[in-house]
């Protein structure tokens, strides 16, 4: 099957086109402010003979949307109701899909969410608590991002391993300028740090995740701050960035500033909060997988983020953490300790062709 597979950013828009699961195009466009006409653009210029299909990547499905979906008018709509709870992501989303509909009329499309991978967290892990009714009334549940990564990587940390991803239990660390924890039982999602929206957790590029709820209502009341400039302030001039000024860890590893010290502990020990809690939660886990951008990269990020957690049976090896090898705990380790490049893509193309297998076509 051929299937050109579409990712439209906030500001950017990443495009693959694979046939037979084998990658043979792609590109990535930036700084874009119409999606439309950057996909215009784009789709005019590849060679899309023979398209069998066309993958959206779906930032939030709510709770309607819990697997792969064909599009259609009735799917858009629901996907724009849903644009209060992503304002940055769904627009842009739907943009795309607008366009490539246009110009692709006759070539089954198909929406693959990010939160649908986390449909399957039990009650217990999802629900706030808050009032129920209030919550019921404004869709306020864990919802989960990051899902098409933590499913493709659950699954490639399993194989690497040599088991089947219903036998094992995994926390897998998407750790990009966005960061997500996910601990996955038996293949599927049982908790994950991202909630309501992609604010909540680790500790970002430039989110702050996890803080007390009475810092919002203090910078309201006492420092007399708008809601738009707090949220400005959580999303875009928080985590590294307003730790030490920098939001890139690259730059925040050159550094040897008291202030970038800091950023670095407090983004580690709170990735290790998370392993913790989650091991405790699954009764134990078989893998920990880093991935991502960050966690593909970083020995020294890798190095931090599990340190001291030896009595967890969970250690990283010194030399092979630094060669990044595919796994990097020592033999006889209790917990394997992965490396497991994501593609978040290659997953977006594989859910979408199974879907239309299933249905025929």
């Amino acid at each position: 099957m051929r299937t050109l597979v579409l990712n439209c950013g906030s500001s950017s828009l990443k495009w693959r086109l694979f046939d037979q699961a084998e990658k043979v195009a792609g590109g990535l466009v930036e700084r874009v402010t119409d999606h439309g006409s950057a996909l215009h653009e784009v789709l005019s210029a590849v060679d899309l003979t023979g398209l069998d299909a066309v993958g959206h990547r779906m930032v939030h499905g709510g709770l309607r949307f819990s697997r792969p979906t064909l599009i259609d008018d009735e799917v858009i709509a629901a996907v724009a109701e849903l644009i209060p709870l992503a304002p940055l992501h769904n627009p842009p989303n739907i943009a795309g899909v607008r366009e490539a509909r246009r110009m692709l009329p006759e070539v089954p499309q198909v929406a693959v969410f990010d939160t649908a991978f986390h449909r399957t967290i039990p009650p217990m892990n999802a629900h706030y608590a808050i009032d129920s009714a209030v919550a019921a009334e404004h869709g306020i549940i864990r919802y989960g991002f990051h899902g098409t990564s933590h499913a493709y990587v659950s699954r490639q940390t399993a194989k690497l391993l040599g088991r089947e991803p219903a036998e094992v239990n995994v926390i897998t660390l998407h750790l990009g300028n966005g960061a997500s924890a996910c601990a996955v039982k038996g293949g599927r999602s049982f908790a994950t740090s991202m909630g309501l929206s992609p604010l909540e957790g680790l500790v970002m590029g430039t989110r702050s995740g996890n803080i007390d709820p009475a810092i919002i209502f203090h910078l309201h009341r006492v420092a007399g701050m708008p809601v738009e400039a707090i949220d400005d302030l959580l999303n875009k001039r928080s985590g590294l960035l307003g730790l030490c000024g920098d939001s890139d860890m690259r730059e925040v590893l050159r550094r040897d500033d008291e202030q970038a010290k800091l950023a670095l502990a407090m983004y580690c020990e709170r990735i290790k909060s998370y392993v913790g809690a989650y091991t405790a939660m699954l009764g134990g886990v078989d893998a920990v997988a880093f991935t991502a951008g960050v966690g593909e990269n970083s020995a020294a990020v890798r190095a931090a983020s599990l340190s001291n957690l030896e009595f967890m049976g969970i250690a990283v090896d010194e030399t092979r953490n630094a060669k990044g090898e595919a796994i990097i705990s020592p033999d006889g380790a209790r917990v394997a300790v992965c490396v497991v490049p994501t593609d978040e893509e290659l997953e977006i193309a594989t859910q979408t062709e199974a879907l239309l297998s299933s249905n025929g076509r």
